[in-house]
């Protein structure tokens, strides 16, 4: 069984830093097409951040450009997101998505931006 699952989310005030990760289970991460990361606030849709793809391209959302990282290590199976001066609208729930021509989901990390 194929799982996704986040972690290192938590409360940081404007201008921190927080790291997440993603640890694939029941498949190597490599396996996906791409893999990445998406946020959700309350009353808004699910929203893109970044995803890397199984040639190391990466692609950003225009909201995070400049200040989000996406990486991976293979060995660990292990996806992450370095998100550096972090604002208030970057409160959200994280969900790490892997793509293997259907869908999978994790069940994602709580970020609060707040002072």
């Amino acid at each position: 069984q194929i799982r996704l699952v986040e972690s290192g989310g938590g409360l940081v005030e404007p201008g921190g830093s927080l790291k997440l990760s993603c640890k694939v289970s029941g498949s190597a991460i490599f396996a996906f097409k791409n893999t990445g990361w998406y946020r959700q606030s309350p009353g808004k849709q699910r929203e893109f951040v970044a995803r890397i793809y199984r040639s190391d391209d990466v692609a950003y959302g225009d909201a995070v450009k400049g200040r989000f990282t996406i990486s991976r290590d293979l060995p660990k199976d292990t996806m992450y997101l370095q998100m550096d001066n972090l604002q208030p609208e970057d409160t959200g729930v994280y969900y790490c998505h892997g793509d293997s021509h259907i869908d999978f989901w994790g069940e994602g990390t709580q970020v609060t931006v707040s002072s």
